[in-house]
């Protein structure tokens, strides 16, 4: 790795409005490289949108589905990474061999440079799950992509940093929705659409159990634990008929909060991540110090079948 200056934007997408969703892209990117940014990343299938997908058949998510690397939503996306001269990461419904992947990709210029399916797919019953990690060098850098709730399954961020990653993408779609946890749950959408009027009350939200409040309870330890800088990215705004408080941010290797974005709208989070931060790290030191030889359970099948959803997203889909 070497220091480099990384951008974790957050816009409001519009459902399946892709010109829109990429316009916002260009326009981010390139004032994140005015103000120095190197790489720049967004949120979990931002060029289609997500949430609005979850009734969607087979056909239609088929339909809203591309081709990777061929299709115009990637094509469109090195073309805005050639225009601003620096590596770009943003999330799609991929269409491969008749499956639909939730995928995320990282261009630079003309060149794919990685392609990441989500392991633990849900949403929709129809969206497939990757299976395998993803770990590549872009611009002197070691990174690896989870999306989302790969990264709530601890054992997904320690194997990406053990294949080699010292940055760590988390593209998400998060936060203010429904939950059996104390303090959480959705976020009235007056409260966005009123936000000019009467800031206070939706950042008490955003900044509160449901939003900040709940990320703070896992994020920094991932980011900790492995040593790593997690590029966490979010929408903000109106998420199909959901509020999103984005907060996306950059965590280091010590799990500390270097830069994130404050706005209720499109922001930036720009922060110089420096190598020396991954040596001297706490969660360096606890891989060095592992016991495999005791870890022979963590590699046994569940006795129940697994958890592909996590509870308080549980929606039917046709």
């Amino acid at each position: 790795m070497r220091d480099i200056r990384i951008a974790a934007a957050q816009f409001e997408n519009r459902n399946g409005d892709k010109a829109y969703n990429l316009q916002r892209i260009r326009e981010l990117s390139k004032q994140a490289v005015e103000q120095g940014a190197e790489i720049v990343s967004f949120h979990e299938c931002c060029i289609p949108a997500y949430t609005f997908v979850q009734p969607f058949s087979m056909d239609e998510l088929s339909s809203l589905a591309e081709s990777v690397p061929d299709g115009p939503s990637t094509q469109e996306l090195m073309k805005i990474s050639q225009e601003v001269g620096v590596p770009l990461l943003a999330g799609l419904l991929e269409l491969d061999q008749g499956k639909v992947y939730n995928t995320y990709i990282c261009v630079d210029g003309t060149e794919l440079v990685a392609r990441y399916r989500k392991l633990h797919a849900f949403v929709n019953s129809h969206i497939s799950s990757g299976d395998e990690y993803v770990v590549f060098d872009v611009r002197g850098c070691r990174c690896g992509i989870l999306i989302c709730y790969d990264n709530n399954i601890i054992e997904n961020v320690r194997m990406t940093t053990m294949l080699g990653a010292d940055i760590i993408f988390m593209p998400h779609v998060t936060c203010c929705l429904p939950s059996v946890m104390p303090g959480r749950g959705l976020v009235d959408p007056e409260l966005w659409h009123n936000r000019e009027r009467d800031p206070v009350r939706l950042r008490q939200e955003f900044q509160g159990p449901k939003g900040k409040g709940w990320l703070m309870r896992w994020l920094p330890a991932r980011a900790y634990d492995n040593g790593i800088y997690a590029i966490f990215t979010n929408p903000v705004g109106m998420d199909d008929q959901e509020v999103k408080p984005g907060l996306s941010m950059i965590l280091d290797p010590y799990g500390e909060i270097i830069a994130e974005c404050t706005k209720l709208g499109d922001d930036i989070a720009i922060a110089l991540c420096t190598v020396d931060k991954i040596s001297s790290s706490g969660g360096r030191r606890y891989l060095r110090a592992r016991r495999p030889d005791l870890y022979g359970k963590l590699a046994e099948a569940p006795k129940e079948p697994p958890v592909t959803q996590p509870g308080w997203e549980l929606k039917p889909s046709s």
